[in-house]
């Protein structure tokens, strides 16, 4: 079918929804890369035999893991040594600036030669001309019948049956207890996320309990400020029966009854005291770093902070804090219309301007592979995206939670314009966090629908240009 068309000045207004758009840990980002362009790395070896061509192959990632070129690099060891004429440099992209850059590279056509990108860019760089079709190559890597279903949806534009990227890793929303407070508040953790009651019920009766002589928040929630604001809210919209748009992407649904009724229940936690009502002004990392120290006894989070919990402090993690000794991860409690919560992740692409193609896929192919797959996800924290690795009996339990709830994961309409449309998302949703808190109107379901509305009306524009 013919590609879906948009303007290359709709896909620039983007540029700062770019840390939300895909999922991920910013907190490694942040701690990792400070924000900018980190100077390349590289691992190189003298070629095997004089006839072997050597090849220096050009990897643009993102700050994925706590040491995001050296991670990087280590997992490739392997085929390294196996392939010395090969060289490979990697750069380092900041989250919040990596949209920009690579928007420019792509109407420039001068970029890397592999090309990490966030789930929900892949149709936007696509429909800019900025990556290769592999649709013909993805059989090498195991079709997509081998990788998690609901993140193989974003490796092509809605309409459009050409594949454009593999799925490297897969990032996936669930909740971390304090085992230790709903213990002691006589709560069962194997009822109190069954459903939305059930859940409200479990948090309001470990808000307020006393641990090491301080009150406890029951639930630690980011705001406005938080660049997940937007993947936050749609897992309960979704759960009350509510969709981003209609089947055909052409017209806007989330401002509907059922939409409305996720907002309300999620917000209303806020509301109705289970949160301290300061989160509502801080990010994700923040959020993680206070159920670490005891500020609250459960939050939503992804993988990432499991592994974060088991690294010691000496190596940038929290494995000192006393919340790193008592937790375990539960799904998200199913809501009216069922059990949903939020996947995002990563996917590797080959940049169109680039001269090395077919070594650049020859790369993707081992990336992707079970053994590389398995050590990126040991230094990452992150979920494989291969069905055989996330059913595999070797996961940790925590990571078998994240497993499941994959297995009910979402994502949004693969469509070009989807970055501006997360943009205007992210602005409205911040704003209905600043109705909870107080700052901006009356909180109850008509100021809600009315931003809600609002969002609609924008996006509705975004997506019919």
């Amino acid at each position: 079918m013919k590609k879906t068309a948009v303007s290359i000045g709709a896909l620039l207004m983007a540029f700062s929804v770019a840390i939300s758009g895909c999922g991920g840990n910013n907190n490694q980002s942040s701690s990792a890369n400070n924000g900018g362009v980190k100077e390349e790395s590289s691992a190189t070896a003298a070629p095997a035999t004089p006839s072997t061509e050597p090849v220096t192959l050009n990897a643009w990632v993102m700050p994925n893991s706590p040491k995001p070129d050296a991670d990087f690099l280590k997992t490739l060891d392997p085929y390294l040594k196996e392939h010395p004429n090969v060289t490979v440099k990697v750069t380092v992209l900041d989250w919040g600036s990596a949209w920009t850059k690579i928007t420019t590279a792509a109407t420039s056509g001068e970029g890397p030669d592999l090309l990490q990108l966030g789930s929900t860019w892949v149709p936007a760089i696509a429909s800019m001309g900025g990556i290769d079709k592999v649709t013909d190559k993805v059989a090498d890597v195991g079709g997509a019948e081998a990788f998690l279903p609901a993140i193989w949806n974003t490796t092509s534009i809605a309409g459009d049956s050409e594949v454009y990227g593999v799925p490297w890793f897969v990032d996936a929303r669930a909740i971390y207890y304090r085992t230790d407070v709903f213990k002691q508040a006589g709560i069962d953790p194997v009822t109190a996320f069954k459903d939305w009651d059930s859940f409200k019920g479990a948090l309001e009766a470990v808000n307020g309990q006393t641990v090491d002589g301080k009150k406890i928040a029951a639930l630690g929630l980011p705001g406005k400020n938080d660049w997940n604001v937007v993947h936050n809210i749609f897992p309960w919209i979704w759960a009350a029966g509510g969709e981003v748009l209609t089947e055909d992407n052409k017209n806007v649904i989330f401002n509907e009854e059922k939409g409305l009724k996720g907002v309300m229940f999620y917000t209303g936690l806020a509301h109705e005291g289970l949160v301290d009502k300061s989160s509502l002004e801080k990010n994700s990392s923040q959020i993680e770093s206070d159920f670490g120290d005891g500020k609250s006894a459960v939050i939503i989070s992804g993988p990432w902070l499991a592994k974060n919990f088991a690294t010691p402090k000496a190596n940038g993690g929290m494995a000192d804090m006393k919340a790193a000794k008592n937790f375990a991860v539960a799904p998200l409690p199913a809501g009216p219309e069922g059990q949903v919560t939020f996947v995002g992740g990563s996917e590797l692409t080959v940049f169109s301007g680039s001269k090395n193609k077919e070594a650049t896929w020859e790369l993707i192919k081992y990336l992707t592979s079970d053994e590389a797959q398995k050590a990126y996800a040991n230094v990452s924290g992150q979920l494989p995206t291969k069905l055989s690795l996330l059913e595999s009996p070797d996961l940790d339990a925590n990571m078998k939670a994240f497993s499941e709830a994959t297995k009910y994961g979402r994502t949004y309409p693969a469509i070009p314009q989807w970055g501006p449309t997360e943009t205007a998302l992210q602005k409205h949703f911040a704003n209905i966090w600043d109705i909870v808190a107080g700052v901006k109107g009356t909180y109850g379901e008509e100021s809600i629908k009315k931003e809600l509305d609002s969002a609609a009306a924008e996006v509705k524009a975004i997506i019919n240009q």
